[in-house]
């Protein structure tokens, strides 16, 4: 029974992926921002915006605050999450981009059935914020 058990739990463990489509919730928990798409590079996966949600964002935005290369870059497109790697149940590894400062930092995520934890953090994952994302449908496109 326990082989079982532990099997079960192997193989839906397997299939929670993050890959797929998201609506990120801003940091007061209900006000969604905007939806990002979750996608394999390799054996790392990467994110990146692909619909903005609040009704007072131009559709249109710039990253002003990005670094580099992203500067005024559009939002929409903009890749703001890379080179997580699966371990231990989460994925880990990577950076995450905040378009709206400008900043990156170290990133952690989990998948806890349609929600994604997003912990984004400096130096140790003590210091840091965390988000609760919704997995949406993705569009036909």
């Amino acid at each position: 029974m326990l082989v079982i058990l532990l099997g079960g739990s192997s193989a839906e463990a397997a299939t929670l992926s993050p890959v797929g489509d998201w609506e990120a919730i801003d940091d007061d928990g209900k006000t969604p921002t905007s939806i990002v798409r979750i996608y394999e590079e390799g054996d790392r996966l990467s994110g990146k915006i692909v619909k903005l949600l609040r009704k007072d964002t131009d559709p249109n935005a710039v990253c002003e605050l990005c670094p580099g290369s992203l500067k005024d870059t559009p939002v929409v497109g903009l890749r703001i999450l890379w080179g997580m790697k699966q371990k231990d149940g989460q994925w880990e590894g990577g950076r995450i981009l905040d378009p709206d400062t400008g900043k990156e930092y170290s990133c952690q995520m989990t998948v806890e059935g349609d929600r994604l934890k997003v912990r984004g953090f400096l130096g140790f994952s003590l210091f840091g914020r965390t988000q609760i994302w919704k997995r949406v449908e993705s569009p036909s496109s």
